[in-house]
């Protein structure tokens, strides 16, 4: 009566059976991640952990699944999550060199080139190398240790690229190494955080007096809004194109009260002293515009006799991607005043050479029939950007697997190398975020749907790798797992503790920033969450996000290269 119930629990090859195997590994796997011990959680990497476990009873029940298909669900869930991070971190990943980013990006590149040398020299050091298993498990050791699941993935793909015969006739199963490291990993980068804290005494208040006073790397591109009564004689009658010539920076007038009338000035317009003026610029800017041009003042816009609208327009029609906000010409043509723009969360100078991409918010002043004319000329349907761009996602993955298909050669290696599913799609995301504007291709996608791709990606990824692995977990625990553990926490805390020393002394790093960015370097949000809770501040996210896009990508890289160079 019950041959179907027991026919879907035991066929492999059922595809009602691997379905409803991933809907309970997943499920599962996200409802533990939940748990905090300490305030910290897995999260969904706890989806590994109980696909081992599963895969470890299907083996004790003789139950062998579909392999072609555990292999094309993990590669495809790999490149929808290593496609989805090149999204998300392309806009900012070349952004992140200029100015301090350059310092902070050098420290976490320090980061990552201590972890390979710290896991190669336990490899040669302590490690059987007659065994071509040995190196590929210490990669998922180090990929774990820094727990970096994309890493994992890029390494995976090599050595299938590499094939069994040049590795002892099998794969190893080298997520069983990132499973034993993993866990002290997050403990051992929050670890290595609180260390240097009680190494250098870190003092809080004083670590946000000193973040505060010297922080201006932005000022260049914060915008600063003041009012602004003309009180130099010498710019009396004379047009604000000639004061922006004399003064040789940018600013922008949205709106100009003269002899009680207010008006929305252009480049030619005069201005007189006395004139009152709404004038937006440049944080570092400000000082100088307020001594050439006058005093500051205060001024109530609402009471005056024309009534002036400001509304923030949402950039969503395609044909806008790309296009300079002088292209618009938004004074001349329609009679506003772009005075800020907010990308991906960040507040930006509106200046006229500011290339404007789908998804960036801009605040719009002028009278309310003008402003409509310019929101309507950008779109301003929200609704629009809800939906995910699937042809950016599908051309730029297809472009991924192609670019990642390719061999190219390097001197001594006896084979071609190919950066695979893995680092294809990563690179093609990652230019496509950052300039697939210049091809009238879309790249934003919302915030939850780039969550939810990338989720999705991660957890078919984890559990099918867990189920692939748990058949011989336990031989790996018994058989030098343990030192798989001690292995990965030297990996993980030597090199974070070396680079935090010489970030504090050397570079004078600010502690808050610090934590961010050995969180970053790691790429592991749990460490930025606890720093964010013990700074009391977002003053670690700063850091955080300047190293995660180079240390994302280097991290994938890298695994691949160990693999490809020196397993093969």
């Amino acid at each position: 009566m019950f041959n179907w119930l027991t026919e879907l629990f035991s066929n492999g090859d059922s595809i009602a059976h691997i379905v409803m195997l991933y809907a309970i590994i997943i499920s599962f796997g996200v409802l533990l991640g939940k748990i905090k011990i300490g305030g910290v959680s897995l999260g969904v990497t706890f989806v590994l952990f109980v696909g081992i476990i599963a895969g470890h009873i299907l083996h004790l029940q003789g139950i062998i699944e579909n392999t072609m298909v555990l292999n094309f669900v993990q590669d495809f869930g790999l490149i929808l999550f290593v496609y989805s991070i090149g999204l998300q971190v392309g806009p900012s990943f070349f952004t992140s060199f200029k100015q301090g980013g350059i310092k902070m990006n050098a420290i976490a590149l320090g980061v990552v080139v201590l972890n390979i040398a710290v896991m190669l020299t336990l490899y040669y050091c302590f490690c059987d190398r007659s065994d071509p298993h040995s190196l590929p498990m210490m990669v998922g050791v180090l990929c774990g240790a820094v727990t970096n699941t994309p890493g994992l993935g890029a390494a995976n793909a090599a050595l299938e690229q590499i094939g069994a015969e040049n590795l002892g006739g099998s794969i190893p199963n080298i997520a069983n190494g990132y499973a034993c490291a993993y866990p002290l990993g997050v403990i051992g980068i929050i670890g290595s955080i609180i260390l240097i804290r009680y190494i250098f005494k870190i003092n809080f208040k004083k670590e946000r007096e000193d973040f505060e006073s010297s922080n201006s790397n932005q000022a260049a591109m914060k915008p600063h809004l003041m009012h602004l009564e003309v009180c130099n004689q010498a710019l009396n009658g004379k047009s604000i194109l000639k004061i922006r010539h004399y003064l040789g920076r940018e600013f922008v007038i949205s709106r100009r009260l003269h002899e009680g009338h207010v008006t929305l000035p252009n480049k030619d317009t005069l201005l007189y002293v006395g004139d009152q003026l709404f004038v937006v610029c440049a944080e570092e800017d400000a000082d100088a515009i307020t001594a050439f041009i006058g005093k500051t003042i205060e001024v109530n816009w609402e009471e005056q006799d024309v009534p002036m609208a400001s509304k923030e327009v949402i950039v969503s029609k395609d044909k806008i991607n790309g296009k300079t906000l002088g292209n618009l010409h938004p004074r001349s043509m329609y009679g506003v005043n772009v005075t800020r723009l907010y990308r991906s969360g960040i507040e930006l100078f509106a200046h006229q050479n500011v290339t404007l991409q789908v998804g960036d918010k801009l605040v719009v002043v002028g009278p309310e029939d003008a402003v409509e004319r310019f929101s309507n000329k950008l779109g301003n349907h929200k609704e629009r950007l809800d939906k995910p761009n699937l042809l950016t996602i599908f051309v730029g993955i297809f472009l991924g697997i192609i670019f990642g298909s390719l061999p190219f050669s390097i001197p001594g290696m006896s084979m071609p190398v190919k950066l695979g599913l893995a680092g294809g799609p990563l690179i093609v995301a990652i230019l496509m975020g950052s300039f697939g504007f210049k091809l009238k291709l879309v790249a934003y996608t919302t915030n939850s749907a780039s969550l939810m791709i990338r989720d999705i990606g991660l957890v078919l990824f984890l559990a099918s790798v867990g189920v692939k692995a748990g058949g011989n977990f336990v031989d790996t625990v018994m058989n030098g797992g343990l030192m798989y553990v001690l292995y990965g926490f030297i990996i993980t805390t030597l090199p974070l503790i070396i680079m935090g020393i010489v970030a504090r002394l050397y570079y004078k790093e600010n502690y808050f920033l610090l934590m961010g960015l050995l969180a970053g370097a790691s790429t592991d949000p749990p460490a930025l969450a606890y720093s964010t809770m013990a700074a009391g501040n977002d003053v670690p996210s700063v850091g955080y996000s300047t190293v995660y896009p180079l240390s994302m990508f280097l991290r994938i890289v890298t695994a691949q290269i160990i693999i490809l160079l020196l397993c093969s």
